[in-house]
């Protein structure tokens, strides 16, 4: 494309005449290639640098340090006094009452008995409080991963007719889930977990979210044959198709609590201080709905019941999970796929709430922690857990200073396995699905995507796609689609680098972009491009035929000008490309040879350390090593060169 000011970029332009300086362009200093290893190594899988601590200090404390990143409960739990504990007992409280019906809520979201979600806000807070290194992650179930587990494992097992298998099934998933988590916190590959952008998640979760909630729509009216499937025109289906099944009683109360639940997490939203009253709403409502069950006897009026419910603590179950047979794959790819999305969500949330506070959270120690949790909680009858946003804002806003939150939490859902079991029998079905419709309509974050949209509208192709794929196809294959489009995206800009043609700024030695500065302007005698991406393999082909277009429409203005053509030098400013490779030093020498076939000559300005290192090795002929070949700044070379054109012109005339 045309650059905006072409009809100008012939006429003289006025270049800083006095003497410039031309600075020499050293190589890096020369290190062995087990150091450049060492290097890449240390910042690929070590950029924070975890052993610095370690450097200098005694055997002793050196012990001491070890144990307390290993177990960071060690750290601050020295320190511990009564004034945090008033604190964490009023935070730790507060999100139990928000776990304990979230917890029976999100078991019957992933087809498991309620009890389950039970055992599951139990041991693996007491594993977190330990390893955790955030003060603020409520550990327990989650809406999404509840329900990817549950769909997944429905695709093979029902939970109706196998009961036996499928909560075996899920207990397995939970521990791959936590191997493959705690994997990638002891090799340092958290950064697998970059994939899912945000515009994935945003998209992900809001797709995830109205699934859920249609989910939701046999509590709420009452239907007992209900669609095993998870997309939208399915649902829908099954519920218009079933009306003969809907239960005006339950429609009523869920009606109802629905509209309570709404109204408090409005309230808290718009008052902040005011957090305790969402809070503790889904508690209050469990038992006014379970006393208007019981006192009326409306279990016999078509309101199903949780039922009885068994008392006690966590039974063991390693004895229960499955590492061979015919389903052996499906809970691997399920424990993968949850594990990636509880992992995502959970550190996301720490991070945001340690921002908040003004401390560091160790992404590979939070998926250490949250990978051992759930191998932990796999072998006392838990499924996937991670940290939940919502409990989290609520133990954030309660005041919580340390994890001792996450035991007290453990501590009273004890108490209510011990104790208060007897109490939720009567509690209704459409109660706990008001609560967990109330609890992911937060994850439709409008204004996240409303943003995304003014930003970057391929991006927001990705959440669209990503949201549409959920809805319409399962929620697996929609997030599977998002990050591949993600993926895709990722190699565009490697394919297609950005590169650009650059124009002095009129009075000035500043070059600059000719399309985004109106006022820049071509130097006659000079193409002078910027390449803004390492140049390697994927991308040479593009740049040489990019470079080739420039040149041929340079000598076509030229040509129309009936001028001859006045190109002499083509100037590669280098400073962005950070890394070649074989195929990238190749084209260098290529287009060296072309250009020269073509009376052109390549300078090439300011190449980076790695750059000019592999040029050198392989300029077998020192071409490359000529003092008018590299500058330090295309304010030297088109000084250097501009008395060529000057001397040329002269003669010409």
């Amino acid at each position: 494309m045309e650059p905006p000011n072409a009809s100008n970029s012939h006429f003289a332009v006025e270049i800083a005449t006095m003497e410039t300086e031309v600075h020499r362009v050293a190589p890096p200093p020369r290190r062995s290639t087990l150091q450049k290893l060492k290097t890449r190594f240390k910042e690929t899988l070590f950029p924070d640098d975890p052993l610095r601590q370690f450097k200098g200090q005694s055997s002793k404390t050196k012990f001491i340090l070890g144990a307390q990143y290993i177990f960071p409960i060690l750290q601050w739990g020295p320190k511990y006094n009564l004034n945090l504990l008033k604190s964490d007992i009023v935070s730790g409280l507060t999100i139990a009452s928000l776990a304990i019906p979230q917890g029976i809520s999100y078991a019957k979201l992933a087809n498991l008995p309620p009890i389950v979600g039970l055992y599951s806000s139990f041991v693996p807070p007491l594993v977190y409080a330990v390893l955790g290194s955030s003060r603020d992650l409520a550990v327990g179930p989650v809406s999404i991963a509840s329900l990817i587990m549950g769909s997944m494992l429905r695709q093979e097992v029902s939970p109706v007719k196998d009961p036996i298998l499928f909560l075996q099934l899920a207990f397995s998933s939970t521990f791959f889930a936590g191997l493959f988590q705690a994997s990638l916190g002891f090799l340092r590959l958290g950064f697998i977990i970059d994939f899912l952008s945000k515009a994935t998640l945003v998209g992900f979760m809001a797709g995830a979210a109205i699934i859920v909630s249609l989910q939701q729509l046999k509590s709420l009216l009452g239907i007992k044959h209900f669609t095993k499937q998870m997309g939208l025109v399915p649902v829908l289906t099954s519920v218009f198709h079933n009306t003969k099944e809907w239960s005006w009683q339950t429609i009523l109360m869920g009606f109802c609590f629905l509209v309570f639940l709404l109204f408090t997490r409005h309230i808290s939203m718009r008052k902040p201080k005011l957090f305790w009253v969402s809070a503790g709403a889904p508690l209050l409502s469990v038992m006014l709905s379970t006393l208007l069950v019981f006192a009326f006897k409306a279990q016999n009026h078509g309101i199903s019941v949780i039922g009885k419910l068994q008392e006690g603590l966590n039974p063991p179950s390693w004895n229960m999970l499955h590492f061979h047979g015919s389903h052996l794959g499906l809970v691997m790819k399920t424990g993968l796929v949850t594990g990636i999305i509880s992992l995502t969500e959970g550190i996301a949330v720490g991070r945001t709430f340690a921002a908040l506070k003004n401390y560091q959270v160790d992404g590979n120690k939070e998926m250490i922690a949250i990978g051992l949790m759930n191998i932990v909680g796999s072998s006392t009858s838990c499924y996937v857990t991670t940290g939940a946003f919502s409990r989290s804002a609520v133990n954030h806003n309660a005041g919580c200073k340390t994890a001792v939150s996450n035991i007290i939490m453990s501590v009273t859902v004890m108490v209510t396995l011990l104790l208060l079991m007897p109490l939720f029998q009567y509690t209704p079905n459409v109660v706990l699905g008001a609560i967990i419709i109330t609890a992911v309509i937060g994850l439709i974050d409008i204004p996240a995507a409303y943003q995304i949209w003014k930003i970057d509208k391929f991006d927001f192709l990705v959440l669209l796609c990503a949201f549409l794929g959920v809805i319409f196809i399962s929620v697996e294959e929609g997030l599977a689609i998002a990050v591949g489009i993600s993926i895709f995206k990722v190699l565009l800009q490697i394919t297609r680098p950005k590169a650009v043609m650059l124009g002095n700024i009129p009075g000035t030695n500043i070059y600059r972009d000719l399309h985004h500065y109106q006022q820049a302007l071509r130097v006659p005698g000079f193409l002078i491009l910027s390449i803004e991406a390492p140049i390697n393999f994927a991308n040479t082909t593009y740049l040489k035929e990019r470079i080739s277009r420039w040149i041929e429409e340079y000598e076509a203005e030229d040509e129309n000008a009936k001028k001859q053509s006045t190109i002499k030098f083509i100037i590669l400013d280098l400073s962005a490309v950070s890394a070649i490779d074989t195929n990238g030093v190749s084209f260098f020498k290529d287009l060296r040879m072309v250009l020269e076939k073509k009376g052109l000559e390549l300078v090439l300005v300011n190449p980076l350390g790695e750059v000019i290192e592999k040029l050198q090795r392989a300029d077998d002929y020192r071409e490359f090593a000529r003092p008018d070949c590299m500058f330090l700044t295309v304010e030297e070379a088109v000084a250097a060169h501009l008395s060529t054109i000057k001397n040329q012109s002269s003669n010409h005339v």
